[in-house]
């Protein structure tokens, strides 16, 4: 499935100066610009520099960039799910998961992510996908956000609002291990009956599995 990207741009005003929200960008254009030291949410801030370029130019891949002159201090990725992932079962071309969001310290309070999904919903070729998160609370920034569970969950669906993600039910079993965490999407506009209905089975694999098994 191939898929123009589409560049969108918009331009934020923080007391700390102006910030860009913008992409997607290839590798090269993000060999322009530092990546924040406090970018570690995932792995040190190099090595995640690193896998971002390389989910740049994945054909699927997306990446959005929040950034001041010279310094990307937030981004947000798409790509297809982890091969070793339940989402990646049906090996489905028009399913990518948002795989990681973040924004450094100083510039939290500027809705940054919301503006992160925002421009990556401004894309067109968007439409022609399902949208997936896999929020759990155990990589939630609890201490340096000073929220407890359930009010860092009402934010984040509240940011994730923003580019149209909304929970769906699932009987995934990491999901359901809490209730604070949950599976969020976005289906396309032009995401085809059957897909859904394949989405529909990926949520319930568990349920989906056991009826094939039994001959249902």
């Amino acid at each position: 499935m191939k898929h123009v990207k589409q560049y969108h741009s918009k331009e934020i005003e923080t007391t700390n100066g102006l910030v860009v929200v913008e992409g997607p960008l290839s590798s090269t254009d993000l060999e322009q610009y530092y990546f924040h030291e406090q970018l570690t949410a995932f792995r040190p801030a190099a090595k995640q520099f690193e896998a971002v370029k390389k989910i740049a130019d994945f054909e699927e891949g997306r990446i959005i960039i929040a950034r001041t002159t010279d310094t990307i201090i937030g981004y947000v990725t798409y790509l297809y799910p982890d091969p070793l992932e339940r989402w990646s079962e049906f090996q489905m071309e028009d399913l990518i998961e948002l795989g990681a969001i973040e924004v450094v310290p100083d510039y939290r309070g500027y809705k940054i992510g919301s503006w992160l999904l925002k421009v990556s919903m401004m894309d067109d070729a968007m439409e022609d996908f399902i949208i997936i998160s896999t929020e759990y609370y155990w990589h939630w920034d609890l201490s340096g956000t000073k929220l407890n569970i359930w009010n860092y969950r009402k934010v984040m669906e509240k940011m994730m609002g923003a580019g149209g993600l909304t929970p769906y039910p699932t009987d995934d079993p990491e999901i359901v291990s809490h209730p604070a965490n949950c599976l969020m999407a976005k289906i396309g506009e032009r995401v085809p009956e059957e897909s859904i209905k394949r989405f529909e089975q990926l949520r319930f694999l568990t349920r989906y599995q056991y009826r094939n098994s039994r001959g249902g």
